[in-house]
């Protein structure tokens, strides 16, 4: 079980992220990154856009609603990897992120 979740959800997921071209790649981070996560821990998850595309709020909506949408077990913390304007995070993304899709 891959950051603390099965093979069906992960798949469950990237589904969802394929299915909007402008994804280039999500990277999870925090606690399931680490591997410290427990029952409960959130999905962290930050995108990056594809080469010639742009992210926008309005997506990152659409996204997480396709995502609550699949009934799962689990919160999701969306953000657009460019909009971050907390150094601190940004940097914690670069340090302990992993890639989880990739188009």
């Amino acid at each position: 079980m891959k950051f603390g979740l099965s093979d069906k959800t992960i798949e469950a997921i990237q589904d969802v992220l394929s299915q909007h071209r402008q994804i280039g790649r999500a990277v999870i981070y925090g606690s399931r990154a680490k591997g410290n996560y427990r029952t409960g821990s959130d999905i962290d998850l930050t995108l990056v856009a594809a080469k010639g595309e742009t992210l926008d709020l309005n997506l990152l909506i659409k996204i997480d609603d396709a995502l609550d949408n699949l009934l799962l077990p689990y919160s999701f913390d969306l953000s657009i990897l460019a909009g971050i304007d907390n150094p601190a995070l940004v940097e914690h993304i670069q340090r302990v992120g992993q890639l989880f899709y990739q188009r």
